[in-house]
């Protein structure tokens, strides 16, 4: 099997194409990688992959001449490619609608032309809203609060309208809050860490109470690998963590990582339409896939935040860029 993995050398596309190349996730020949190589991207999240084990193409996805020609010899296509952080869609909703609707919708009618028999939406549990109480399961109503998820749900309608009309074989994962090594430190987890080693406080929206549910980014691209290979064209799958955590419970396992109390914490006022909580339901994946995460958070956020310490290059340039 030969896949193009759109926003490949971002965070999760990176990993994804890893373990590809590393053989963890098997029956895949080739890989062509295209990204924008915006702010989160890096080509770095790919150095240690040897470069005859993949093709990298520089390149967007809104692109459709360029689309055509990568998509013709392919036979999947898993899109990475998005805007992801909240609060970068609330002050500039923009690129979330040209990379997040545009650029997906760019995808599909190439699909029209080329024949790739599967494509695979890489989506989100925040499409669901905030979930008082239980867990979201696929039937769920989509009721998007942010920018970032609004312009993710849109994305999933037009993947769900191109297989009704089209007869596309299109497949949809929504996963959990992912964590893990080369995610870029303006999510919650790389910032906390890599703020404690920078000597700075952790910031946190309201009252800490904001719940999330954590899957390790392994386990997520692993379950990507189950649904590009067994899953059913047309269904969606959520890709849960099942370790639910409050925001403020975050911060002090990594504040007592490096044995610091709660006066390092910095409350800062909470962002319009923050979400009180996310949980999803992945008993169908489960039954129908096999899939279930595998890595426990407490364990691997221990690893995860070693890595950041033993990664200062890596992750220091990014929050240079971040703020010049």
């Amino acid at each position: 099997m030969r896949v193009l993995v759109t926003g490949g050398a971002g965070f999760i596309g990176s990993n994804f194409v890893r373990r590809i190349v590393d053989g963890t996730l098997k029956g895949i020949g080739s890989v062509v990688v295209l990204d924008k190589l915006t702010y989160s991207g890096s080509l770095d999240n790919l150095s240690k992959v040897p470069q005859e084990d993949f093709e990298f193409v520089h390149g967007d996805i809104c692109d459709r001449d360029l689309m055509l020609r990568l998509s013709k010899n392919c036979d999947a296509i898993i899109n990475f490619a998005a805007e992801s952080h909240v609060d970068r869609s609330i002050s500039s909703s923009r690129e979330f609608v040209e990379s997040n609707i545009v650029g997906v919708n760019s995808l599909l009618t190439t699909l029209l032309e080329t024949g790739v028999s599967t494509f695979i939406q890489v989506s989100t549990d925040e499409v669901y809203g905030s979930i008082a109480s239980g867990s979201a399961t696929e039937e769920n109503p989509i009721v998007p609060n942010s920018p970032y998820s609004a312009s993710k749900a849109s994305a999933d309608l037009l993947c769900k309208s191109f297989f009704i009309t089209h007869g596309l074989d299109i497949r949809i994962t929504r996963c959990s809050n992912n964590y893990g090594p080369y995610q870029y430190p303006e999510k919650v987890i790389p910032l906390f860490i890599t703020n404690l080693l920078e000597g700075k406080k952790l910031p946190l929206y309201g009252n800490g109470e904001n719940r999330r549910d954590w899957l390790h980014v392994d386990d997520h691209c692993l379950g990507i690998h189950k649904v590009l290979t067994s899953g059913t064209p047309g269904n969606i799958y959520n890709l849960g963590g099942g370790r639910e955590l409050r925001n403020l419970d975050l911060a002090m396992l990594i504040l007592n990582y490096f044995d610091k109390d709660d006066s390092w914490i910095e409350w800062v006022k909470d962002r319009p339409g923050h979400d009180f909580r996310y949980a999803v339901n992945y008993q169908k994946a489960a039954n129908e896939l096999n899939y279930a995460p595998m890595l426990e958070f407490d364990k691997e956020i221990e690893n995860v935040i070693s890595w950041y310490v033993n990664h200062e290059n890596w992750w220091r340039n990014r929050k240079i860029q971040k703020t010049s």
